[in-house]
């Protein structure tokens, strides 16, 4: 029996899943504006869709603005809310002895804000004389709604910094640790419009009946020590991937992925660090694969979450991904979601929620977590669920990776076989890319060589050339990396995709500046 078809067997006979108990609906109370219909229509589709009680969303009379005052927010949304929670007794509330008010009892452990709730916190001034005595993170009052809400069970905080999250880099359900009681939960369902922040749903929803199978694409920074933490963490995203089964590109380069630059299959992205979008964002017909799991790292990336051209939250969404993470203001990067522990926690079968969560070191301060809450794209890893047409070949390389994971030799004889018997440039592909990662070049290039030549389309030879380019870099051949470059041009140099492979020969050997022009005296003229 060929090799493909008794992977499809055996994925048949998967009965296990990668999974941890999933929130109850009933311990989720949805935030939408009661002063904009679209918000109010898109909260009651969500609680028809996951089954969430109707008596459990809560209309806010707030603001159809982004950014709100923090007066705003105390009147129109953390002052109801506390209200709603106990006219509803949906909490318990006991006084400390340090003064603070805290939930004992909290039936609620997720709240989910809906397009239409606002999701800036605008700063208050501080008098200098107190500012001068603060630490930088003390200073800065102004947050999400979302990470406000948080801690909004605990009355009486000072406005000031973050607050730690008990549940960071934790590995159990969130309303099983006794540790979480004062706290919830907050998730997001937004984005540049309504109909967008719907598909959200549907999206989560239909992918998880299949899982979330495809290519994951990395992007370093390489801005020196100040920003080694965030390189680890793609770093760590890269190790583990491999591990899981998921075929992994990384850009090492100090550039970001190049304008248009090819990405296929793109299930999940990770990367920084700059400003507004660029990279495959660019080109207009980019796709990210349904289900996506997409974030760039950015101080701002959410501050315009709903504009789909600037930033990164509106951009990431607008090309399809249905889950994202942001910054609303300023939060300095080791206050940020951890990407590698996000990542992990996802493989780990939890919810987006809990693994954004735990990806956290504080509340009260800048994050949002932006698509269903409740998604789980990982729920399939184990090679469960329903299996369509275009998934078969990842979930093959997924299963091959994991199945043998101790037998390098055996892993690359039965891909290779798979490439053969499908004429599947894309197992070609992988299996450099997997070479690429255990640094064996040489093997690398057997099989990026086949891959060029088997693939057709022009999109998918410029990245495998970028593949070869990079590579040739690394062994310090530019020339080689050059004529790479210049071959592919030579076959298609007018198609969106080579503008990556001409910005990369541009980097490669610039041309030479234009030539002085003559200097005219003044008497000459």
């Amino acid at each position: 029996m060929k090799f493909l078809n008794i992977f499809i067997l055996f994925l048949f006979s998967v009965t296990w899943l990668n999974a941890k108990p999933s929130i109850e609906p009933s311990s989720i109370a949805i935030l939408y504006n009661s002063n904009m219909k679209e918000s109010s229509e898109l909260a009651f589709y969500y609680a028809k869709q996951r089954n969430i009680p109707l008596s459990n969303l809560v209309g806010l009379d707030t603001s159809n603005a982004a950014h709100i005052s923090r007066e705003q927010y105390k009147k129109t949304i953390e002052g109801p809310l506390r209200r709603h929670f106990t006219h509803n007794r949906w909490w318990k509330l006991q006084k400390t002895t340090d003064g603070f008010v805290i939930p004992t009892d909290n039936k609620i452990r997720l709240l989910v804000c809906v397009y239409g709730i606002p999701f800036g916190i605008q700063q208050v001034a501080i008098p200098k004389e107190e500012s001068d005595k603060l630490h930088t993170i003390e200073r800065s009052n102004k947050a999400s709604v979302d990470s406000e809400l948080n801690t909004f069970g605990i009355q009486n905080l000072p406005l000031r910094g973050a607050v730690p999250n008990p549940y960071f880099k934790q590995e159990k359900n969130f309303s099983d640790d006794p540790k979480n009681l004062p706290y919830v939960m907050v998730g997001r369902i937004d984005g540049p419009s309504p109909e967008l922040a719907k598909r959200l749903i549907d999206d989560a929803i239909a992918t998880e009946k299949q899982g979330l199978w495809g290519m994951c694409y990395l992007d370093m920074a390489l801005k020196g020590a100040n920003y080694k933490e965030g390189d680890d963490w793609i770093e760590n995203i890269y190790k583990l991937n491999w591990q899981k089964g998921i075929p992994t590109v990384i850009d090492r380069n100090k550039q970001t992925y190049l304008t248009n630059y090819p990405m296929r299959d793109a299930a999940l992205y990770y990367g920084w660090y700059t400003s507004h979008k660029n990279g495959p964002l660019l080109d207009p017909e980019f796709r990210f694969k349904r289900g996506a799991v997409a974030m760039h790292l950015h101080s701002a990336s959410a501050s315009n979450l709903r504009n789909p051209d600037t930033h990164w939250v509106g951009p990431i969404l607008n090309a399809g991904a249905a889950a994202t993470i942001g910054n609303v203001y300023e939060p300095y990067l080791a206050l940020t979601h951890h990407f590698d522990i996000l990542n992990e926690r996802l493989m780990n079968g939890y919810t987006f929620i809990e693994a954004a969560t735990m990806s956290l070191p504080t509340f009260s301060w800048m994050n949002v977590s932006v698509g269903d809450p409740l998604y789980r794209p990982f729920k399939h890893i184990s090679s469960s669920g329903e299996v369509v047409e275009e998934d078969k070949a990842y979930r093959a390389m997924s299963l091959a990776f994991r199945a043998w994971k101790n037998d390098d030799e055996k892993i690359e004889r039965r891909l290779q076989s798979a490439a053969i018997q499908k004429n599947d440039a894309r197992f070609y592909e992988v299996i450099g890319l997997w070479k690429l990662s255990q640094n064996d070049t040489k093997g690398a290039l057997s099989y990026f060589y086949p891959a060029l030549s088997k693939y057709t389309d022009i999109s998918d030879k410029v990245r495998v050339t970028l593949h070869l380019a990079n590579l040739f870099r690394g062994e310090k051949q530019k020339a080689q990396a050059i004529d790479a470059l210049e071959a592919i041009l030579a076959e298609n140099d007018s198609a969106p995709a080579t503008k990556a492979a001409s910005a990369m020969l541009t980097i490669l050997n610039p041309p030479p500046p234009p030539a002085a022009q003559p200097r005219q005296d003044s008497a000459d003229k």
